[in-house]
């Protein structure tokens, strides 16, 4: 009828197969559409997207050095607060003290948001803590249980990491040029290298279930603006801290603090309001402001 080989329906069908489709071949009637692939492109999210700021404009790229790296080169291209970059892979992706960050196209949501606030400099690292409260509720509305905050960057499920949050700022002695939250979370991953199997874990391992990714982005930019709103206005986590508590995986349990004088381990009572972790120890309370904090239970305690 459409002068159309079966040979060439055949190399149709095998394109698209390639492309992440799941496709069915019905006998003797043809082929049915089983599933589609999660593609994350900018028509995707932006189909999703309800926000005021937080997300527009969106910038989705195939593959990028590191969405952080093209947010800053943004920002210093003039690019305005609400700027979200999406790489579907990251060929320079890090952590924090610069560890990689592994980022294969297709598995992971890489994204970082823009940001120019009137803040203090000293304030900054606070948003680190808001996001994670943002991602950490979107998760749990994509399916996860058990999702927690690791103070101060991560997002853990069942002991193990699902998520890092990585800030960078540029900032003048008592100006905030502009400031870059990067988050990785990791959605479709099946498996993990071996250095790692034992500590990560994904949205699909967890659920069982293929999610959206472009809605999940799109969920973590609405509660995000949400608790971004309630921070601004005082400038500190005094309004979100018995929240922040309450999803905090540390609290009251015992940490090892990493410092760079000495190390010590203590109970961990959550934060204050400038999102400083507070740790009873034998000595006293000490407030945790920098430095890497393991736990009890949770990936990375020695």
């Amino acid at each position: 009828m459409f002068g159309v080989t079966r040979t060439s329906v055949w190399k149709v069908i095998h394109q698209l197969e390639e492309m992440g489709y799941e496709i069915e071949a019905v006998r003797n009637k043809g082929y049915r559409l089983y599933s589609e692939p999660d593609f994350l492109t900018q028509e995707c999210v932006c189909e999703y997207l309800d926000t005021a700021w937080a997300g527009h404009p969106v910038r989705v790229f195939d593959s990028v050095d590191s969405t952080n790296n093209e947010a800053k080169r943004e920002a210093e291209s003039g690019a305005g607060q609400g700027l979200l970059v999406i790489g579907e892979e990251q060929t320079d992706g890090r952590g924090r003290r610069g560890r990689a960050w592994e980022s294969k196209k297709g598995e992971g949501i890489f994204m970082s948001l823009l940001l120019k606030p009137d803040i203090e400099p000293s304030h900054a690292s606070m948003l680190t803590l808001v996001m994670g409260m943002a991602v950490r509720d979107a998760l749990e509305m994509a399916g996860l249980s058990d999702v927690r905050i690791k103070w101060p960057n991560d997002i853990v499920c069942s002991g193990k990491k699902v998520c890092g949050i990585l800030t960078e700022m540029s900032a003048q002695v008592d100006y905030v040029n502009h400031i870059v939250l990067g988050v990785g979370i990791n959605v479709h991953n099946q498996e993990f290298p071996e250095d790692v199997r034992q500590a990560a874990t994904s949205v699909f391992l967890e659920t069982g279930m293929h999610i959206c990714r472009a809605e999940l982005v799109a969920q973590c930019m609405r509660k995000f603006e949400g608790y971004y709103a309630r921070f601004i206005k005082t400038q500190d986590l005094g309004g979100l801290m018995e929240e922040y508590n309450a999803r905090l995986v540390n609290c009251g349990r015992q940490v090892r603090v990493l410092d760079f004088k000495k190390d010590f381990t203590g109970i961990a009572k959550g934060i204050n309001a400038q999102g400083e972790l507070l740790v009873e120890t034998e000595d006293g309370l000490k407030y945790v402001s920098a430095g890497e904090v393991s736990v009890r239970g949770v990936y990375g305690y020695i």
